[in-house]
């Protein structure tokens, strides 16, 4: 399968090849050159809540989020 660079140096991965490896925008992407003219793409999905608790405590509002305590559900 053959995909054309743009202007801005971008590739686009074909429907198909996303829909079939679950990429979706904001996954991330590793690229090895190999050697010249040959390179390998890795695909490092990135978790659908992965960094939800860093952007819940940098609120600007300090004190909006606060933790709470709860007993162990161990014993549950």
């Amino acid at each position: 399968m053959k995909i054309r660079v743009s202007t801005k140096g971008q590739i686009v991965l074909p429907a198909e090849i996303r829909d079939a490896d679950g990429i979706v925008p904001g996954d991330v992407f590793e690229i090895e050159r190999i050697d010249r003219g040959e390179y390998r793409l890795i695909h490092h999905p990135v978790a659908a809540n992965s960094g939800v608790v860093d952007w819940l405590l940098s609120c600007p509002v300090k004190g909006w989020f606060v933790p709470i305590k709860s007993d162990s559900t161990d014993t549950l």
